[in-house]
């Protein structure tokens, strides 16, 4: 039945796929230029609420209205949203003309995309700033809105230049981002750029050496000069508890003394320009003194 049913859905695609053909033929140009977006994940949410006018957006993922993983949750309450897991059928329903995915999206939903001959981006770069910037041009391209993104670029680059300048002779906080996950983040991730940014050395990359979510070097870490811990949640008891009785964590001063620091869920995850909202929450929990100028 699993295989006669993605018989039936890719007879469906390649009907669709001709049936968009032939009314895009029988339309004026005016009309075939019409842009409408299906996105598929919550970076790229993120990427065309920014950048696109309300009636070039068709559909956000599934997770946009969740503000644990979206920094536009509220925004995101005015559009179709994709089901959980949803396939090719459940973003071609709402007749886009591009769809947005990234390089984690399955590859099997990518591909039925594009079999309708339906435009697909996927982003693959993600974990710098310079990365979002480049995304926000590759989308604002496709919109037609280049205009738009280099007015976010200018913004992100201003509010980054006043955080360079307000942290100038700071001491960097040494810290680490704990996980119940059996990973933690080292260099070539979203904390290690907000580390950079927030005026914080990640000890996991420059003492650790750890690349990418890998594995603790449990014993290691007990000797690592941590002054913060960076946890992300609502509470910060709650989001520091699970630390209180996992090894290496629990034998960790910085967490039996609750030495953290609180960040809104989807800023240790995020791979948009809203990065930027969490090198300023950090910076200003990590250093207070240079912000009551």
């Amino acid at each position: 039945m699993t295989h006669l049913r993605q018989l039936c859905l890719m007879i469906l695609l390649l009907l669709g796929a001709v049936a968009t053909g032939l009314c895009a033929d029988a339309k004026p140009a005016a009309h075939r230029e019409v842009v409408r977006v299906v996105s598929q994940t919550v970076g790229t949410d993120e990427l065309l609420v920014a950048l696109a006018r309300p009636g070039q957006i068709a559909a956000l993922s599934a997770l946009s209205r969740n503000a644990d993983y979206s920094a536009i949750a509220k925004q995101a309450r005015a559009y179709p949203q994709l089901k959980p897991n949803g396939d090719a059928e459940d973003a071609l329903q709402y007749g886009p003309t591009l769809v947005l995915c990234a390089d984690y999206s399955r590859a099997e939903f990518v591909d039925q995309i594009r079999l309708t001959g339906v435009k697909v981006i996927v982003f693959r770069h993600y974990f710098t700033l310079q990365d979002s910037f480049d995304n926000l041009r590759v989308l604002g391209l496709a919109l037609g809105r280049e205009k738009k993104a280099e007015e976010i670029i200018a913004d992100c680059r201003r509010r980054v230049e006043d955080l360079r300048r307000r942290l100038a002779g700071c001491r960097p906080v040494r810290v680490i981002a704990p996980s119940v996950y059996g990973v933690i983040p080292g260099y070539d991730t979203t904390f290690e750029d907000l580390c950079d940014h927030a005026g914080a050395v990640n000890l996991a990359a420059t003492l650790g050496g750890l690349h990418g979510h890998a594995a603790p070097p449990s014993e290691q870490m007990l000797t690592w000069p941590i002054d913060r811990v960076v946890v992300a949640g609502n509470s910060l008891a709650e989001a520091l508890q699970p630390f209180r009785h996992l090894a290496p964590y629990a034998y960790m001063a910085a967490i039996r003394e609750k030495r953290a620091v609180l960040l809104r869920p989807f800023l240790l995850s995020c791979v948009s320009q809203y990065r930027v909202e969490g090198y300023e929450d950090l910076a200003r929990a990590l250093h207070p003194e240079c912000f009551r100028k």
